[in-house]
């Protein structure tokens, strides 16, 4: 059985994904599951209420922002 692939640009860099993976799997893949983060796909904020049922397509471009804490100096 062939499995289809996409490529997707991720923070800037090419990444190859089953066809059908979702924002959850790739941050999965990443190590990125429980990480305070923003996913954006083509310029658009995705709710992370929609994680699981955004389908990723060939070309995306998906750019990842991590939350960092801090505090006053």
């Amino acid at each position: 059985m062939h499995i289809q692939m996409i490529t997707i640009i991720l923070n800037g860099s090419d990444m190859q994904l089953n066809s059908s993976s979702n924002i959850t799997q790739l941050l999965q893949k990443l190590d990125l599951s429980n990480k305070r983060l923003a996913v954006e796909i083509n310029q658009q904020i995705i709710p992370r209420s929609d994680f699981s049922s955004f389908t990723l397509s060939e070309q995306d471009k998906v750019e990842i922002v991590q939350a960092i804490g801090g505090g006053s100096l």
